[in-house]
């Protein structure tokens, strides 16, 4: 019954309750909320209760709430901090991240005075917080552009997000593998690692992150290779469409049950960074090959198409959604601009 601990997800939570003298009484985690179309539902929360002989594992049901929250936010240092200032959860953040990460650069490309404006869902049991759900809407004011995504599911089961004129924002590759990151080292001529006074091609984009930061595979593709090449260290290659493959290089270990053979998707968990090979620090080497000739990652991506648009038969369907959120979309856009010192606000 307490095999659910071993499956933690980000904005999930837990809660524990001590008595005065500081000893444990129990632990609960929500670990799987399920609500219909009207936020209605159940979470499965598992409880640990201390016993004199022990702990005592169990299943509760409770009640589960879904709220929709909105907020709007401008950038003035990173994501992340605006995001905070604006009291919207990191799960939530994450989620806008990745909606429009083939639209934005969240790595090196947002700018001071960048604004988004978000809708998202909150979910409570008890009237106390118990995780994140999904974003619903979101818009995002990258250097003077603007770029909008909505939730949409056909059938009320599977979706994706879409811009307000239903073309799909997932994009054939994702900018980086990784979250969060900075580039330490771009595609073309370097320095190597203790060969100071030789100058080599750098065959692709390094990213440095610390040690165990969870690397994704950046498109669906199938594993051509796992495990340790030369001065790669333990590496990942992906092979995609069109002759294309991908590296990830330096990874201290892998994801559990990797092999050659396997099916990955788009963001799939394929290893963590590392520092082996011929690596001075923890980081990503990640490379992008067409018919094996490395280019330059950061170009490549940019200049891939997205995925297919919605089909006929659905966009009736979608103008219904999406329209209220364009709606409520402008009007945190007319409150943004009225009201310019309360930049980053959140509302229930």
């Amino acid at each position: 019954k307490a095999r659910a601990v071993y499956k933690l997800n980000v904005g999930r939570s837990f809660q524990a309750a001590t008595n005065d003298d500081g000893d444990l009484l129990w632990v609960r985690y929500y670990h799987t909320p399920n609500s219909d179309s009207n936020g209605a539902g159940v979470a499965k929360t598992l409880q640990i209760t201390a016993t004199q002989s022990g702990f005592v594992a169990e299943e509760l049901l409770q009640p589960l709430e879904t709220h929709v929250e909105v907020a709007v936010g401008t950038i003035r240092s990173s994501l992340f901090a605006a995001t905070d200032v604006a009291g919207i959860p990191d799960g939530i953040t994450s989620q806008m991240a990745d909606i429009l990460s083939s639209k934005v650069d969240f790595l090196r490309g947002l700018r001071p005075n960048d604004q988004f404006r978000v809708v998202y869902e909150t979910r409570t049991i008890g009237g106390r917080s118990a995780g994140n759900g999904r974003v619903l809407a979101l818009e995002f004011m990258n250097g003077g552009k603007t770029h909008n995504a909505v939730w949409f599911s056909p059938d009320g089961h599977t979706g994706g997000y879409y811009d307000l004129e239903g073309e799909s924002l997932r994009g054939a590759f994702l900018r980086s593998a990784l979250k969060f990151s900075r580039i330490s080292s771009t595609f073309g001529m370097r320095k190597l690692p203790g060969l100071q006074a030789w100058s080599g091609h750098h065959a692709g984009v390094d990213y440095a992150a610390p040690n165990g930061t969870p690397i994704h595979a950046t498109a669906d593709g199938t594993v051509e290779f796992v495990g340790w090449r030369n001065g790669y260290g333990n590496t990942v290659i992906l092979k995609h469409h069109s002759r294309i493959t991908t590296l990830y290089a330096h990874q201290s270990r892998f994801a559990s049950g990797l092999k050659a053979g396997s099916k990955v998707s788009q963001g799939d968990l394929i290893g963590y960074v590392g520092s082996t090979g011929w690596s001075t620090g923890p980081h990503l080497h990640y490379e992008f090959r067409v018919a094996e000739k490395p280019i330059d990652p950061l170009t490549a991506t940019a200049n891939m198409p997205t995925s297919q648009p919605l089909a006929s038969e659905h966009r009736e369907k979608f103008a219904q959604v999406a329209g209220p959120y364009k709606q409520q979309l402008q009007v945190l856009a007319k409150f943004q601009e009225a009201v310019p010192e309360m930049s980053n606000v959140a509302s229930r």
